[in-house]
């Protein structure tokens, strides 16, 4: 920059750093933020000092105007990234996270926990490993009607440990 280039920078900055700061308080409401806009004008102002030509126009109107797009650039910029497209609104009583899912899963397993080591066995092999009653029976080393009467007596105990929790069945 020539030495008569930086005279009108400073020049500039005396005579409209203090409007333009003020304005720029007004647009956004933030005085930290209005330094920063303020600050970015100048520097555009600086990286287009050609077309700051009094003849052309107003340089506070410029200077104004290119702040004022700063801070509708940002909002836009803030605006489009907190903004979240959904197709449907959500109906009410649907699962947002699966808080509830897993406290049931936690009811379950303590309740489990209450069951017989054999009343247990028959169902994880039955109703969590999804296996038929011939290859529970097999795996639990039992006559499949053993199987299929302690998946019977097990669901009971199960029931009753899941009301003594105080859930409804």
């Amino acid at each position: 920059m020539a030495a008569n280039q930086v005279e009108l920078m400073q020049q500039l900055h005396d005579e409209h750093a203090a409007a333009l700061w003020g304005y720029c308080v007004r647009l956004t409401g933030d005085r930290t933020r209005a330094e920063d806009v303020a600050q970015e004008t100048l520097l555009r102002a600086w990286r287009s000092f050609g077309a700051l030509d009094a003849k052309q126009g107003s340089v506070r109107a410029w200077l104004f105007t290119v702040a004022r797009n700063i801070v509708i650039d940002e909002w836009r910029t803030r605006r489009t990234r907190t903004e979240t497209v959904v197709a449907e609104p959500p109906e009410p009583g649907d699962p947002v996270d699966d808080t509830d899912r897993l406290l049931v899963s936690w009811m379950v397993a303590d309740a489990l926990d209450r069951l017989s080591p054999e009343h247990r066995a028959v169902i994880l092999e039955c109703y969590f490993r999804g296996l038929p009653v011939a290859e529970a029976a097999h795996r639990l080393g039992v006559p499949p009607g053993t199987v299929k009467s302690r998946t019977h007596y097990a669901l009971k105990a199960l029931r009753l440990a899941l009301e003594e929790m105080g859930v409804e069945t």
